[in-house]
């Protein structure tokens, strides 16, 4: 097992990322009993290690999981669990009581998991008790030359999680992300961006068409996105094989923007904010969450460094300087839960 105490401690020192939220989330309940409200940071890796990073104590840890190989995370506030990603062995696998990991744990072990339908998820979405995986696997066997994916739709309970049905698409998936009942999703190897009206209302099996898709300037290959009132982050990874290419792209008041861009329009770059360049250490941002009390995008970035957390203000635009830069090899995924 790993343990990354304090990893994130001289990154936090640039900076105060206190809770804004007068609410029980993100309550965290120490050895001692006390309960702290603490924004906290979950991330996943390719070894299968789950990190979390209290912003407000400093205090860190990363243990060892019931995965071989994890990308994508939720943070469930009223049931205190994680969702997590599994892609060796291949499934959905759900840990309680993560309050009461720290750096002295050995291990976590999954309450439950999923039938192994996934072939190839990368990333999670919710809403209420259905859990949406999207799963970026060549579906009809021409090895890519179509672009293909899928959305594995599941029924959450109390123990366990059941598939409900699967969605196909003609496009390669990758990041998604709800807004209200919409469904907002990346078009890989593209700067697409699609969207899916009441999407959990498909509740068979079969193709579904993108109810919009919109192109956006200045993107060259998307990856991770991330919504929180009104802004939308986008991740662009350039070129996989180049480790100093990546960038952020915020789009704020981005209802409007979207509804005002017709479908196969693009919106421009100067409807965005494009953080980029070689201070920013952004090669592939693979993916990424926003808090937009504090400002803070946070960063899965994979191939600078072997794998870093990263940290920007939404203020920050050109060749910004992260906040927080810390080391986490081969992360895949990262979650704020405040």
């Amino acid at each position: 097992m790993k343990n990354f105490k304090h990893l994130f401690l001289a990154g936090l020192t640039t900076i105060s990322l206190a809770s804004c939220s007068d609410d029980d989330d993100g309550m965290i309940e120490t050895d001692d009993g006390m309960e702290v409200d603490s924004p906290m940071l979950f991330a996943t890796t390719h070894s299968g290690n789950i990190a979390g990073y209290n912003l407000e104590t400093n205090e860190s840890y990363s243990i060892s999981s019931d995965a071989n190989d994890a990308e994508g995370i939720i943070y469930d506030d009223d049931e205190d669990a994680l969702i997590v990603a599994s892609r060796d062995p291949l499934a959905i696998q759900y840990y309680s009581e993560v309050s009461m990991w720290d750096d002295t744990a050995e291990g976590a072990t999954a309450d439950f998991s999923s039938s192994g339908d996934v072939s190839s998820p990368r990333d999670i979405a919710v809403s209420g008790d259905m859990v949406v995986i999207a799963d970026n696997a060549d579906t009809n066997g021409d090895d890519d030359d179509t672009p293909n994916g899928r959305f594995f739709i599941y029924t959450r309970t109390a123990d366990g999680m059941t598939l409900r049905n699967t969605v196909m698409v003609d496009f390669n998936v990758w990041g998604i992300e709800f807004v209200d009942n919409t469904l907002y999703a990346v078009v890989d190897n593209t700067n697409m961006l699609a969207s899916f009206d009441n999407f959990l209302s498909n509740s068979a099996d079969g193709m579904v068409d993108a109810t919009k898709m919109i192109a956006l300037e200045g993107i060259v290959r998307t990856h991770g996105l991330d919504y929180d009132d009104g802004t939308m982050i986008m991740s662009d990874i350039g070129s996989a094989d180049s480790d100093s290419d990546g960038a952020l792209h915020v789009i704020m008041d981005f209802d409007n923007k979207f509804n005002n861009t017709e479908d196969g329009a693009t919106l421009a770059v100067g409807e965005q904010v494009r953080i980029a360049g070689a201070s920013t250490m952004l090669g592939n941002p693979v993916n990424v969450s926003y808090d937009e009390d504090s400002g803070m995008i946070y960063v899965a970035e994979l191939a600078n460094g072997s794998g870093r957390v990263l940290a920007f203000s939404d203020e920050d635009s050109g060749d910004a300087t992260p906040a927080i830069n810390n080391m986490l090899s081969g992360v895949s995924a990262v979650y704020f839960e405040d």
